[in-house]
């Protein structure tokens, strides 16, 4: 059995969205609840946490947005930028130590003491652009683990494999132009599912042409769906691309019971695509792999998804 890391922290149900919406402190409380009654928490390893270094979270983010969300929470305000990303006084704090808490990851398994980690951290962050917050995320937490990888293990080939039902636009927008990031994202058609991106022809820009692959799937997307996609074009793209680390952005909302969106996966869909990335990571790079969170908003079946995406990874 693999070693694997897992994030878990009380703080992270500080980032308080009000009421009636999805992205809610409920979602790590009934995941964190699922996971100590299968006994799984006690079967990984904690990964302690501290909030991201400014420099890290600038070399994704402009200066002016974060000057705009700090100001934004020390106001009061209810949202940042748009009324899906909403906030409250202590957000940008608690943003902070999510993405600090997936360098953190990245870091335990790049000196080998942890093989795979899982992060359980809101709010999400694959919609956040370089210049202002989109759909639930203030900060790009993938983002920045892969620029840490990137700047300060000098690692030159990083891959981002999304299955959020939602395009990452934020992360596809950050790395498009760079060829050094693989990013792979598999989602709900973006004439249907926000956010409106994520069709097959963004396939990145300049340097990073080709280094963008986006599978849109539409509705009913069963399991036979994503596994065709898997076998081509995704593994095969992997294989020439050879990653020297797999990061996941973990988003469980395109489970049949999810209420955002139209697709229809079974849970068990997440423990083979699961083993599929694991096995990405045994032939490339060593098992190296970090997974973080982002959707699922139906709070029994998340925590089933995620319970199950835990057990494999420490069967990895």
């Amino acid at each position: 059995m693999a070693i694997t890391g897992l994030v878990q922290d009380l703080r992270f149900q500080r980032h308080l969205t009000g009421p009636g919406h999805p992205e809610r402190p409920q979602r790590l409380a009934r995941i964190q609840e699922v996971l100590n009654e299968r006994r799984l928490t006690e079967a990984c390893r904690a990964i302690d946490i501290s909030p991201v270094e400014m420099k890290l979270v600038r070399a994704v983010h402009a200066s002016a947005y974060l000057e705009r969300l700090r100001r934004a929470c020390e106001d009061g305000s209810p949202f940042i930028d748009v009324p899906d990303s909403a906030i409250c006084p202590e957000s940008l704090e608690i943003a902070k130590l999510a993405a600090g808490a997936v360098v953190n990851a990245v870091d335990e398994v790049m000196s080998g003491r942890v093989n795979n980690a899982f992060c359980a951290v809101r709010p999400p962050g694959h919609h956040a652009e370089h210049h202002g917050s989109m759909g639930f995320c203030l900060l790009n937490n993938v983002a920045i683990a892969a620029r840490h990888l990137l700047n300060d293990h000098r690692l030159s080939r990083v891959l981002i494999l999304d299955w959020d039902v939602h395009h990452g636009n934020g992360t596809q927008h950050i790395f498009e132009e760079d060829p050094r990031v693989l990013y792979i994202s598999l989602h709900g058609h973006p004439g249907i599912v926000y956010p409106g991106t994520g069709y097959a022809h963004e396939r990145g820009k300049g340097a990073g042409e080709g280094f963008t692959i986006n599978v849109p799937i539409l509705p009913p997307g069963r399991d036979e769906v994503w596994r065709r996609a898997f076998d081509d074009p995704i593994l095969p793209a992997i294989a020439q691309f050879d990653p020297q680390f797999v990061l996941i952005s973990a988003g469980f909302d395109a489970h049949r019971l999810d209420p955002l969106a139209p697709l229809e996966l079974e849970t068990e869909s997440y423990g083979w695509m699961t083993d599929e990335l694991v096995g990405v990571a045994k032939r490339h790079c060593g098992g190296r792999l970090v997974s973080v969170l982002e959707g699922g908003y139906h709070l029994d079946a998340l925590a089933d998804c995620v319970a199950l995406h835990v057990a494999r990874l420490l069967a990895g």
